[in-house]
């Protein structure tokens, strides 16, 4: 059994997919952009800045499925260059405790939608 979970808070999906699924106690977040839900605005002039935007967006759809970062358990980032690691790691890592962090894992790709600079899935359990 599966429930589709859904905010304003964060960008509605612009494709057949959800921005995430619950299915018993947990949750599949789809990949995250640097969409300002409020103004529709993609922020990508400065890499801090969108990996906030794109962290709100995730803290957006886990409240409404009654989680925080603190349910997290897996994530996935994708980045465009390599060299903005450290930048999108702290603020990134800024959203969790350190000792209770998920499993993660980064990787570059040739591009992303949008042509962001980053986008970020999790999966979180209640």
């Amino acid at each position: 059994m599966k429930k589709i979970i859904f905010t304003e808070k964060a960008p509605a999906p612009i494709g057949p997919y959800n921005q995430a699924v619950l299915s018993g106690n947990t949750l599949y977040a789809s990949g995250q952009i640097a969409i300002n839900p409020e103004s529709g605005e993609l922020i990508t002039e400065n890499i801090n800045d969108e990996t906030n935007q794109v962290m709100k967006n995730i803290a957006a759809i886990l409240e409404a499925a009654g989680m925080t970062f603190e349910n997290v358990v897996k994530s996935t980032i994708f980045i465009m260059d390599m060299n903005n690691f450290g930048a999108i790691n702290t603020v990134y890592g800024s959203y969790f405790n350190e000792k209770t962090a998920p499993a993660r894992e980064t990787v570059q790709v040739a591009c992303l939608p949008k042509n962001v600079n980053v986008e970020i899935s999790i999966i979180a359990v209640q």
